[in-house]
Parts: structure tokens; sequence; C-alpha cells
């Protein structure tokens, strides 16, 4: 398994051209080898394939409009070829969870889900807790994805905060995954007075020993540091504690 960086986390640095280019060097100077690329500016695939070749890394998978994986399949598709990237992510379901945004989603990307199929690539679901909302047959939806999306066509980013604070327990749904969990998202929760809140991995409440172990079991490629909120702190310094956190676990 590979410890990745994902760049939602460093979406204000990364939210010029200059500063996205700096932004990779900085994350291959910590001594992560892959990313994630969501949340930054607008880039050409071209120039992104030449800043990861430049510092020598590797992007796993994105986050992208999901408006573009609907309407702009192929294009989508061979945009990622040039920068060396299979996996296509979706950061959340379009609109609020609901009965019928899920409905609405199924319906719409299980085609997109197909089409990147036959071009080569693979769709990703990105959870938060409202996917842990149980629909009126008392499934969860992330069952009725999962029921909807054979492995085949859809995998799941699995993350870990959003699993815990949705009442989940993040390695047991890591376990459920197995065939679709190549990726996975790391964040620590920790609480601060009343209030619960992303840390860097390692330095707050998960059992990680648990995590990282579930994610073995079914065959993890990739897991990507990301912290929504850093509050007080540089996040490029959060990345760097879950990076040491990580490589301290034996994962490189």
């Amino acid at each position: 398994m590979k410890i990745g960086a994902q760049f939602y986390t460093l979406r204000e640095a990364a939210s010029t051209l200059e500063g996205f280019s700096d932004a990779l060097a900085r994350v291959a100077d910590i001594g992560y080898t892959t990313v994630q690329i969501s949340g930054t500016c607008g880039y050409e695939p071209e120039w992104l394939r030449d800043e990861l070749k430049k510092n020598g890394l590797v992007c796993a998978l994105t986050h992208t409009s999901p408006d573009r994986i609907r309407d702009e399949t192929a294009k989508v598709a061979a945009e990622h070829k040039i920068f060396g990237c299979n996996y296509v992510g979706v950061g959340c379901m379009p609109g609020l969870v609901s009965p019928e945004t899920t409905a609405k989603y199924i319906k719409e990307f299980v085609p997109a889900a197909k089409a990147l199929k036959e071009n080569g690539c693979k769709l990703f679901y990105h959870n938060h807790h409202w996917e842990f909302s149980r629909m009126d047959d008392g499934r969860l939806v992330l069952e009725h994805l999962m029921e909807a999306f054979p492995p085949e066509l859809m995998s799941f980013t699995l993350d870990t905060y959003w699993a815990q604070y949705g009442g989940a327990d993040p390695a047991q749904v890591i376990e459920r995954l197995k065939g679709r969990g190549e990726c996975i998202h790391l964040k620590d929760m920790i609480i601060v007075g009343n209030d619960q809140r992303m840390a860097p991995v390692g330095s707050g409440n998960l059992n990680f020993d648990r995590i990282l172990a579930a994610a073995e079991s079914v065959g993890s490629e990739y897991l990507l540091v990301e912290q929504d909120n850093c509050y007080e702190e540089d996040p490029f310094d959060c990345l760097k504690k879950s990076y040491d956190y990580l490589r301290s676990m034996g994962l490189e």
C-alpha cells in the first residue's frame, strides 16, 4: 500500500498554477510519492503530467466534476490517461443525499461508470457521513450504492473520519469493500471541547491498527491522507505529521 497526499488538503495553496506547482514540490519534499488531485485550480492535463514527472509523483485518483464525468465521459478518461491516472473520483453525490438524489445518481452514473470502464478507467465514490443514513427500506444509502454499482463499475474511496462521524466502524466498512477498496482516505478525529475535529493521522482517536489491517485485507493500493480543515495548523505540517506516523507504521 502506498501513502498519498490528497490535494484537497492544500486547495488554498494550489489555487493558482504557480502555487499548485510549488505545492507538488513541497509534498514530494515531505516524502510522498503519490497524490490525489482535488480542489485545485484548473489545469491542462499535459501541465499536470509534466509537473508530476518533474517531482517524481504519481496521481492515483482525482475528484472530477460530476457533470463532466456524466456528460463528457470519454474526454475525461482521455485527459486522465495523459497524466497516467485510471481512477476518476466523485467527491460527493450531487445535491443533498436523499432517496430521490440517490436514485438520480444511480440512474445517471451507472452509464457513466460503464463508459469509463470502456475507456480504461474506473469510477470512485467518496463518502461523507450522509451515506450512513437509512433509506425507507432500512438499508444504508451506502448499501444501495454498493448494490446498484457492481465492483467492476465503481469503487468507494472510504473516508475514515466521515465513516466514524456517521456512526460506523471504519475498519468494518473497509472490510465490506473487498474488490472495490483500492483507495482509502485517512484522516483522524479528535475532540476539542464539545466539537469533533479532523486531525493528522495518528494524533486522534481512530483505531488505525485496525483500519490499516482492514485496508491490507481488501487489497487497498493507496492510503490517501486528507484533512479538510487544519484549523490553526499549516496544512503542509499536518500532511507531514500524518506521513511520519504512517512511515512509523511501516508504510511507504
